[in-house]
């Protein structure tokens, strides 16, 4: 039973994991043909859909970070 339950756990991370990497990759228009593939294979679009939109909302953050930090530092 503690096998079984540890190896869930390994798939779950290689899938969130794999995911990133995916969301990652496809945000900077660098995913392979195969990994496109094996996407749009999965059964559902959703934890894409999230994961985008989520990944979209960090770097337009980090954007706006970044542009607060250089015009605080150098508008003195």
């Amino acid at each position: 039973m503690e096998k079984q339950n540890v190896g869930a756990k390994k798939r779950s991370r290689d899938r969130q994991g794999s995911l990133a990497l995916s969301i990652a990759a496809a945000l900077f228009g660098v995913q392979s043909e195969r990994n496109r593939q094996h996407d749009f294979n999965q059964r559902t679009p959703w934890p894409f859909i999230v994961a985008g939109i989520v990944g979209i909302l960090l770097f337009i953050g980090l954007l706006v970070a970044i542009t607060l930090i250089v015009t605080a530092t150098h508008g003195r």
